[in-house]
């Protein structure tokens, strides 16, 4: 069965990247007894004084390489499926964008101001919808879709309340760890779900045609 193999294959590099940053992460975490989930951040995982900073750089460098293989999966799944090819170009780009600053905040750990070059990767907000834009008019994606948006809506609740927008005192010094793991959870993570969805459209269609 080869059709979409390749666009499949991209794809599933997008469901693997997520489940590498979280476990990349999590060794981190393991590997520096004492540290703080509440008030210190992710970055400092791969900062001079972590114990293990290569633990979390590589896992970085590696999942941001995959973000940027995963995007160009979605681009060509989108297309495959019918998408438009600007909203493809859109989630590309995004995904791209997230991958260079992923890669270059490994490569310049925290507290190097060149580390925050990850801020890149916050672009990929604006994917789900311009997903949601791809898939509007193929049918069987409904799913995925209301799932993108309500990804996309959680995404700027969080990003209106760690920016300090509304409710200023409710993120603060003593558990901005958490927040900030939040928001990493599911900026990441809605990656891996939808390339799992798309995947298996690809899959089923690729059958399809083989029984045909």
């Amino acid at each position: 069965m080869t059709r979409f193999r390749r666009r499949r294959f991209l794809l599933q590099i997008g469901i693997a990247a997520p489940i590498l940053a979280y476990a990349s992460v999590g060794l981190a975490a393991l590997t520096w007894p004492g540290f703080n989930h509440a008030r210190q951040y992710l970055s400092e995982l791969g900062g001079a004084a972590a114990p293990h900073p290569a633990i979390f750089n590589v896992g970085v460098l590696v999942s941001g390489a995959g973000a940027g293989l995963a995007g160009i999966g979605f681009a060509l799944s989108v297309l495959a499926l019918g998408g438009a090819r600007v909203s493809a170009a859109i989630i590309a780009l995004c995904f791209g964008l997230a991958g260079v600053g992923l890669v270059l905040s490994s490569l310049y750990p925290w507290p190097d101001p060149r580390h925050l070059a990850i801020n890149l990767g916050l672009g990929i907000q604006i994917a789900p919808l311009a997903l949601v834009w791809a898939l509007r008019r193929i049918e069987g994606m409904g799913r995925l879709r209301v799932f993108l948006l309500i990804v996309f809506l959680v995404m700027a609740v969080l990003t209106i309340l760690t920016k300090h927008l509304i409710f200023k005192g409710l993120v603060n010094d003593a558990n901005v760890g958490w927040w900030e793991r939040a928001f990493a959870i599911v900026l990441v993570g809605w990656t891996g779900v939808a390339a799992y969805a798309l995947e298996r459209r690809l899959l089923a269609l690729a059958r399809s045609a083989s029984d045909a």
